[in-house]
């Protein structure tokens, strides 16, 4: 497989193993309209910090449990007008490229640079896809066909399922020398696993109909024509009779029928074959509605002007804030088109580019139509995630516009963080000042890479246990604690095997082999 390298590369392969734990801290809750301190646990939260951060937080709780991710990263135009600055020379960017890379970073290209932000992230929202889950990522020429080898890289080339082409377009552009109108950009769908694959489209059964009273109810004229020639496929070159009036249609000769003679002669015995009623038509097949496979067919990769167009995406946003300086957001029409094809009505969707929030508009929406549940997260690492990203997302709950132009609200809720401090120190100790829970909620993910439940027995220091192993996390923030004799007296749960983490260890060896008892120190991070 063909592999991309650029500069500094080899100083972010890695890098997400790198990034710090850090803890979400809640700024506030959203429900229904009105804005409170107390969480409204909807599972729906709109995250403000570095993106990177922001997704290795979100690893204990969700990491392969995220069915759809659709993200809109910065297509590296050079552009440096807009709110949403769509360049690697932001200098957010930059400063973390110098302290990632080091000195290489001076000597970067805008793509060199571009691919170093955006491995990390894409490792991260790997480990955060479901099983059967999908990521769909919107690109132009600038990184397209980089952001292919890059993909192919980290989810594997069986992990390619399609490009789509979206029309983003609607007036030709004749304002550059090259008389070219670019109205097209791309996005890719990749997933994890040969169980991936999209709904598809609904059915067209407007077609079907019963004139003829046929027990077999709805029926579509369905054509009978082949794809080979008498060379190719001998077989499918025969006449078809008309017994009823004595006709003959001779296949065409390029072409010939779908059917070899003994299948046709089935369904012309089964009055599947109808014959045209004048003699220069063609006869054609019943295709019977109660016989489809299934209620969809193929979702095609052109994505046409019933997704909209950027147009549309800028004119809903301002919309919705009038004031709003955000151009070319992509239409909620085209995401909401792209998470119905990958979710059902329960699943967890995320972005982690949110920009202005059209990912969440469009699960409102969706939901609102289907009666779904779905549950967004959105991560903005700028400063208008509160004054924009979020205020959408509340004005589409609530409402908007006046008058003829009012939009209904969809109802929901969500939560408000900011990135909070990391879990362990610079020396790796652990930073107290997180809080416990969030210490355990910590510990438990990185042994089993499980979302952590709250432990409701009596034991005090019982994270939980899996697979047969029972883990404990004997810690206190003002005293040591020693694993002893005393401690295991203590200990209520049977299993196979104990991992216990404390700050120091009195066992003897002998015995921690006899009762499977595996000892960790509480202050250095795993």
């Amino acid at each position: 497989m063909p592999t991309l390298n650029w500069i500094g590369k080899d100083k972010v392969i890695n890098h997400h193993m790198d990034v710090p734990y850090k803890i979400l801290e809640h700024s506030y809750g959203f429900d229904n309209g009105k804005q409170s301190k107390s969480e409204t646990n909807s599972g729906n939260k709109i995250i403000h910090g570095d993106n990177l951060e922001a997704l290795k937080s979100l690893l204990p709780e969700y990491e392969g449990k995220v069915k759809c991710i659709y993200i809109d990263p910065p297509y590296n135009t050079g552009n440096e007008n807009w709110v949403y600055n769509d360049n690697v020379n932001d200098p957010k960017i930059k400063k973390w490229l110098g302290k990632v890379v080091g000195k290489e970073a001076e000597d970067l290209s805008r793509h060199d640079k571009w691919l170093c932000m955006m491995y990390p992230r894409l490792k991260l929202l790997h480990k955060l896809l479901a099983k059967g889950g999908a990521i769909f990522i919107s690109i132009d020429d600038n990184e397209a066909f980089y952001l292919k080898i890059l993909l192919d890289e980290i989810f594997g080339t069986s992990g390619y399922k399609a490009n789509f082409i979206w029309k983003s377009r609607q007036i030709v552009d004749s304002r550059n020398q090259s008389m070219i109108s670019k109205d097209h950009e791309y996005i890719y769908v990749y997933g994890k696993s040969s169980d991936f694959s999209l709904r598809g489209k609904i059915s067209d059964k407007s077609k079907y109909t019963n004139p003829d009273n046929d027990p077999r109810g709805s029926w579509m004229s369905n054509s009978i024509l082949g794809l080979a020639n008498a060379e190719q496929r001998p077989n499918l070159h025969y006449d078809l009779v008309d017994i009823e009036t004595g006709n003959v249609y001779p296949c065409p000769p390029n072409t010939g029928w779908r059917y070899s003679k003994e299948t046709m002669k089935s369904k012309l015995e089964e009055n599947r074959i109808f014959f045209p009623s004048k003699k220069n038509g063609r006869p054609r097949e019943k295709k019977f509605l109660n016989e489809l496979a299934s209620d969809y067919t193929g979702f095609s990769t052109i994505l046409n002007e019933k997704v909209g167009y950027t147009l549309n995406g800028t004119r809903t946003v301002r919309d919705i804030i009038p004031d709003s300086q955000f151009a070319f957001p992509k239409s909620y029409e085209l995401v909401l088109t792209l998470i119905e094809q990958a979710t059902s009505k329960n699943s967890i969707v995320l972005d982690s580019f949110a920009g202005s929030g059209t990912t969440a508009h469009a699960v409102l929406n969706l939901n609102k139509q289907d009666g779904g549940s779905r549950k967004f997260i959105l991560v903005e690492m700028e400063n208008y995630a509160e004054n924009i990203t979020a205020e959408r997302v509340k004005r589409v709950i609530k409402g908007y516009g006046e008058e003829k132009k009012a939009v209904e609200g969809t109802g929901g809720s969500f939560d408000y963080y900011e990135l909070g401090k990391p879990l362990f120190l610079e020396n790796q100790m652990l930073n107290e000042d997180v809080g416990l829970d969030k210490i355990r909620e910590y510990v438990w993910f990185s042994e089993t890479r499980q979302s952590f439940v709250e432990n409701k027995t009596s034991e005090e220091h019982l994270l939980g246990e899996i697979n047969n192993t029972a883990y404990y996390f004997y810690y206190f923030k003002d005293k040591m604690t020693t694993l002893d004799d005393r401690f295991l007296r203590n200990i209520k749960t049977k299993s196979e095997q104990y991992i216990i983490y404390a700050d120091n260890c009195l066992l003897e060896e002998g015995l921690m082999q006899k009762y499977h008892i595996i000892f960790k120190k509480n202050a250095v991070g795993t």
